[in-house]
């Protein structure tokens, strides 16, 4: 599957207009809160807390049109808890973003 980090910028000019400096401010905020669910799901004890995270992480996704980060988040929580392969996973997709 493709990854599209053009999306995003789609979905956030969709919903602010043709201003690049807040475009490229969500984004931001958007890559920053994609690290902390991603810090959250590394430090998960407990599958309740995985799945939590994982969950948050596919929200936050969906919110931006980030589908490939999407798909692997809604893996994520249905996957074994505590999966190191599944955290790489999901770090390379949020930095090909």
């Amino acid at each position: 599957m493709a990854y599209d980090p053009g999306a995003i910028d789609a979905t956030l000019a969709a919903a602010v207009g043709d201003e690049p400096a807040l475009i490229a401010e969500l984004r931001g905020a958007f890559l920053d809160s994609a690290n902390r669910a991603l810090g959250l799901l590394e430090a998960a004890r407990r599958p309740e807390e995985w799945r939590l995270a994982a969950s948050r992480l596919k929200g936050l996704a969906a919110s931006f049109g980030a589908i490939r980060l999407m798909a692997i988040a809604g893996e994520a929580a249905e996957a074994q808890p505590m999966d190191a392969a599944m955290v790489r996973r999901l770090r390379r997709a949020v930095e090909r973003l």
